[in-house]
């Protein structure tokens, strides 16, 4: 195993700042607005039913935007991150937001180790799982945080999104990258980030997984949980294949022409046994 948490824990100290000040996370909305929640969340409203008094935790929470969005939505909510510069932003937008969030710094894989007690919501969004070697430890480490009947509740990019061919410009879609978890990771070495930034950034080296969709199923399934939904969308909240994309007037992004080719992400939800 490489050493991936150091490798990317650079890269997202690297990134906290440039986030937070980035007009993509919209940070400034949360403390101006004390109903604003963020898209991601917004998008998921449907699914996410009534979180209202469930102790919840978010992981890989980055700086915190959508951990305070559900805490709005009424959720018991801690932020854990491994992160220490992306925990110091989360937590300055929670006090300028009038958020009461402890935020606690962990690798994803020792958050038992760290947090007390159980939940009644594991919380999981855009862009996480990816950075994780092995989906199976994942999945047992959720079931470790749920309380009996508590439940998971994940959105993430499709496996066969991260695993297409992004520098075409035929308007194929070409799969180039694994589609399936391996054991060694994809290394890339990419300027600048995700959202709009001026920042010239020195960590730019990732390690990074992908993971298939039947793994994450089977891999939830075998940890105890219980699949409770698991639906496929058309649309992802950033413009993931650049000039290919149109915008939505959900404010997420699809792929032009033909979309229907394409899954973009997903939603799984899963539930421990009482």
């Amino acid at each position: 195993m490489t050493d991936y948490l150091e490798i990317n824990r650079a890269n997202w100290d690297e990134r906290a700042a440039p986030h937070a000040a980035s007009p993509g996370y919209q940070v400034q909305k949360f403390v101006d607005d004390p109903a604003y929640i963020s898209d991601v969340v917004r998008f998921d409203l449907p699914r996410l039913g009534d979180v209202s008094g469930l102790r919840g935790v978010h992981l890989q929470c980055h700086i915190g935007t959508d951990t305070i969005s559900l805490s709005r939505l009424g959720a018991r909510m801690t932020g854990l991150d491994f992160s220490g510069a992306s925990l110091e932003q989360a937590r300055s937008l929670a006090a300028r937001a009038g958020a009461d969030i402890p935020f606690v710094q962990s690798d994803v894989y020792a958050a038992r180790e760290v947090l007390d007690g159980e939940f009644g919501l594991v919380f999981t969004g855009i862009g996480a799982i990816g950075w994780l070697p092995d989906i199976r430890r994942w999945a047992r480490t959720v079931a470790s945080l749920l309380a009996p009947g508590g439940r998971l509740f994940i959105r993430e990019g499709h496996p066969v999104l991260w695993s297409l061919d992004y520098d075409r410009t035929d308007g194929l879609l070409s799969i180039t990258e694994p589609y399936f978890e391996q054991k060694e990771p994809q290394i890339w070495d990419e300027p600048g980030t995700y959202v709009e930034s001026d920042h010239e950034f020195q960590h730019t080296v990732t390690h990074e997984w992908n993971h298939g969709l039947g793994e994450i199923v089977t891999a939830v399934l075998e940890a105890g949980l219980v699949l409770t939904g698991l639906e496929e969308h058309q649309s992802v909240p950033w413009e993931a294949l650049p000039g290919r994309m149109h915008k939505l007037d959900t404010k997420e992004w699809q792929l032009t022409e033909k979309p229907e080719r394409l899954p973009h992400t997903y939603t799984l939800q899963a539930r421990k046994p009482v």
